[in-house]
């Protein structure tokens, strides 16, 4: 009778692991979504399509794959590559790279993001040298991103003095190429606007 009541028991705790375990590998895996929200940041900061992601719950590293590069507009223009990485903590993304947000006409690359205390409501992108403030509840969930143009979106890094000299010499070609083609259309500006003596 003893070993009856043992071999029952065996089946019993048996069959309570092997539902526990269904149970348990039946729930679905966190999404990065998640990840944001648990580390206090908004999950709007990355658009929707996240197709595939790896991060290290010890470090917050973390890469995010996206289907395609796109663009998503929240006050600014934003630019998603297909790959963004960083490191994730507290309120906070550094190392970011694969963001870039549009002033005016520049694209800047965003080196980090992070939340100010709850009671200010906003949201820092950090591009270097200069922070962009924008309200956080923009940001509340993820938007529909679209693909970007075939236009590569050459991003400022003012961290790097060379890289704002080549900004700057693109912008003045991009500039002196537009009054070529509008002179094209319209004649040179002198020759429009002789005033007779």
């Amino acid at each position: 009778m003893g070993s009856t009541t043992r071999d029952l028991f065996f089946v019993i705790i048996a069959l309570f692991a092997s539902i526990l375990f269904l149970q348990i590998s039946s729930l679905p895996d966190p999404s990065f979504y998640d990840y944001l929200r648990e580390s206090n940041l908004p999950a709007g900061i990355v658009p929707k399509g996240v197709t595939n992601f790896s991060i290290d719950v010890n470090t917050g590293r973390f890469t995010v794959a996206l289907p395609v590069p796109c663009d998503a507009k929240f006050e600014n223009q934003f630019h998603f590559d297909y790959n963004i990485s960083g490191v994730l903590s507290d309120g906070r993304i550094g190392n970011l790279s694969g963001v870039t947000q549009k002033e005016l006409f520049l694209w800047f690359a965003v080196k980090g993001i992070h939340v100010d205390p709850e009671s200010s409501g906003l949201i820092h992108f950090d591009v270097g040298v200069a922070d962009k403030q924008l309200s956080l509840s923009l940001f509340e969930s993820p938007r529909d991103c679209t693909a970007a143009a075939e236009s590569k979106h050459r991003a400022l890094d003012l961290s790097k003095p060379r890289d704002f000299e080549k900004q700057t010499e693109d912008t003045q070609s991009t500039m002196q190429k537009r009054s070529e083609d509008i002179q094209s259309i319209f004649g040179t500006g002198r020759n429009r606007w002789t005033i007779p003596s």
